[in-house]
C-alpha cells in the first residue's frame, strides 16, 4: 500500500512532515522518505524502514532538513520521493497506486525520447519514476499530471513539490483518498485525515476524484477540477484505514462496529465469547458483540513493543512466522471455550488456520470464524493490497479451481460470489474444512455497502464481485 502527507507553510515545515508522515506507518513497512525545500534548495532523506520504525531512522535527518515546502511518504515498495530535474524545472514528486500497464508506458516513453528508467533492486523499474517521466512529455505540470492518470491502468495519486508550491492530486476514480487540513500560516494534505489533527491542523476537505490542486501556504487553488464518477476503495474502512480516520465522511471505527452488527443479525452462532484477531479484527468485534449481547473477550493479546505497525514482511514464510509470534495467548479465556473469532479478512488463509489449530491445542471447545467482509475472489487490479504474482494465492481461487478445472467462467465466478447460490455455500463449507474451522460465515456484500452507509455506486468492491 502506502501512504503521504504534504506541508507548505510560511515557517519551518520540517516538524509538521515528519510526525505528518510517521502517522502513515500503518500503511508500509519497506521504504520511507521526506523531501522539502527551503533556502538551500531540495533536500531529501530516504531510508529503509524494514527492521526499525520511521521515526528512529529520520530522527537525525530531521535535525539537518530545513524548509517551508515539503512532502513525504511511507512505501511498501519503492524507494522515493524522487527529486527530477525536467522541463518542468527541479521537482520531487512521491505516489500511491499501482501501475497494471508499465511496459506499454515505457516504451511509449522510450519512443518519446526518454533515455533510461534507473531499475530498483528487485529489476522491476520505480513506478514513481515511470511517472514523472509520463508528466514530462507534456508541456506544463498540470497537463502532465491530468496526461499520467489518463494513461495509467490502475490507480496513481501524486504528491509533486516544486519551488513555488505542491501539487496534490488524487487519483482519477477516487480510489485513495487525499484530505486537506488547515492552521494558521500553513496548509497540509494527507492519505489518512487524522494525521495532521494532533498537529494543529483543522479539516478542510476532501479532494475529488481526478481533481489536482496547487497548495502554498496561504491557499490551496484547484487547477484541474474533479471528475463526476467516484469508485473509492470499500477495503479502507475494512482493513487499510487507521481506526480515527474517515474517508469520504464516513468514520472507519464506526463503519467497523456497523459491519459487527450486521453481521450478528445474519448469525445463529451461540458463542461464549466473541474476539477480534489484533488489531483489525477488533472493532469489528466490539461490533458483534454490542448488537448480539454476547461477551467481548481478548483471548490473545497483540506484542506491540516490538511489533506496532500492522503490516508484516513481503516474504510469505516469515509473514506467517511473525503473525504466529505476535499472539500471545490467554489461556485461562481459551480453555474450554466457544469461541468465535473476527478477521477483517481472509486471503491465503494460512495464519486463520494456524490461529485456529493454536486455539484448539489451548483447549478451545469451538472456533467459529466471521470475517468482516465477503470472500476475495478477485486481485485487486487497483491497490497493492499484495504482491501476490497470481490470484491462486487466494484461498477461494484454490478451492474454486479444485471444483471446477482450469478454466473458469466469468459467469461461474460471478455464482461463487453470490451469497445465495450453492456455488457459494460448497465453496464455504470446503474453506470451513480446509482451514478446520467450527463454522464460517462471511459479512455479505450488501451488508458491507450498508455498513460504509454511501451509494455503492461510488465504492469500488471488484476484489468481491469483480465489477468495476
Amino acid at each position: 500500500m502506502g501512504g503521504f502527507f504534504a506541508v507548505a507553510s510560511k515557517e519551518d515545515c520540517v516538524f509538521d512532515l515528519f510526525f505528518g508522515t510517521d502517522y502513515h506507518s500503518h500503511l508500509g513497512t519497506r521504504r520511507a522518505g521526506l523531501a522539502v525545500y527551503g533556502k538551500k534548495g531540495f533536500d531529501r532523506a530516504i531510508h529503509n524502514i524494514e527492521n526499525s520504525p520511521f521515526r528512529t531512522k529520520f530522527e537525525s535527518d530531521v535535525h539537518k532538513m530545513e524548509g517551508s515546502l515539503g512532502i513525504g511518504c511511507i512505501s511498501d515498495y519503492e524507494p522515493q520521493p524522487l527529486i527530477v530535474r525536467s522541463h518542468h524545472g527541479t521537482f520531487a514528486i512521491t505516489t500511491v497506486g499501482k501501475i497494471n500497464n508499465t511496459d506499454t508506458l515505457v516504451d511509449s516513453v522510450f519512443g518519446n525520447g526518454n533515455s533510461h528508467f534507473l531499475e530498483m533492486s528487485g529489476g522491476e523499474i520505480n513506478a514513481t519514476e515511470l511517472v514523472a517521466a509520463l508528466i514530462n512529455q507534456k508541456d506544463n505540470m498540470v497537463e502532465g499530471i491530468k496526461y499520467a492518470q489518463e494513461v495509467i491502468e490502475g490507480s496513481m495519486s501524486i504528491l509533486i513539490l516544486t519551488p513555488k508550491g505542491i501539487y496534490a492530486a488524487r487519483d482519477r476514480m477516487g480510489r485513495t483518498p487525499v484530505a486537506i487540513g488547515r492552521k494558521e500560516g500553513s496548509y497540509c494534505a494527507s492519505f489518512e485525515s487524522f494525521a495532521y489533527l494532533n498537529l494543529g491542523y483543522e479539516p478542510v476537505r476532501e479532494l475529488g476524484p481526478g481533481e489536482v490542486v496547487v497548495i502554498n501556504p496561504e491557499a490551496v487553488v484547484t487547477v484541474c477540477n474533479p471528475g463526476k464518477k467516484m469508485k473509492i476503495c470499500t477495503f479502507l474502512w475494512v482493513y487499510y484505514g487507521y481506526p480515527s480516520s474517515s474517508y469520504e465522511g464516513i468514520s472507519v471505527e464506526k463503519m467497523r462496529y456497523n459491519c459487527g452488527s450486521l453481521l450478528a443479525r445474519r448469525d445463529d452462532a451461540k458463542p461464549d465469547i466473541v474476539a477480534g484477531v489484533p488489531d483489525s479484527g477488533t472493532a469489528h468485534a466490539i461490533g458483534y458483540a454490542n448488537e448480539s449481547g454476547i461477551p467481548f473477550s481478548r483471548p490473545f493479546i497483540k506484542y506491540t513493543p516490538t511489533w506496532p505497525r500492522s503490516f508484516m514482511p513481503t516474504i510469505q514464510s516469515k509473514r506467517n512466522l511473525i503473525a504466529k509470534m505476535k499472539l500471545i495467548p490467554v489461556h485461562d479465556l481459551i480453555k474450554d471455550k466457544s469461541l468465535l473469532l473476527i478477521d477483517d479478512s481472509i486471503v491465503r488463509g494460512t495464519q486463520l488456520r494456524e490461529t485456529t489449530e493454536f486455539l484448539y491445542k489451548s483447549g478451545a471447545r469451538e472456533v467459529h470464524i466471521r470475517p468482516a467482509c465477503p470472500p476475495l475472489v478477485y486481485g485487486c487490479k487497483f491497490l497493492n493490497f499484495s504482491r501476490s504474482t497470481s490470484e491462486m494465492d487466494l484461498i477461494t481461487r484454490r478451492v474454486i479451481a479444485d471444483k471446477e478445472g482450469d478454466n473458469v467462467s466469468d459467469e461461474v465466478l460471478k455464482e461463487y460470489c453470490n451469497p445465495d447460490s450453492d456455488r457459494y455455500d460448497s465453496m464455504l463449507e470446503e474453506i470451513r474444512k480446509q482451514l478446520s474451522f467450527t463454522s464460517l460465515r462471511y459479512h455479505r456484500l450488501d451488508d458491507l455497502i450498508e455498513s460504509v452507509g454511501i451509494d455503492k455506486d461510488n465504492l469500488c468492491t471488484y476484489c468481491w464481485n469483480g465489477e468495476e
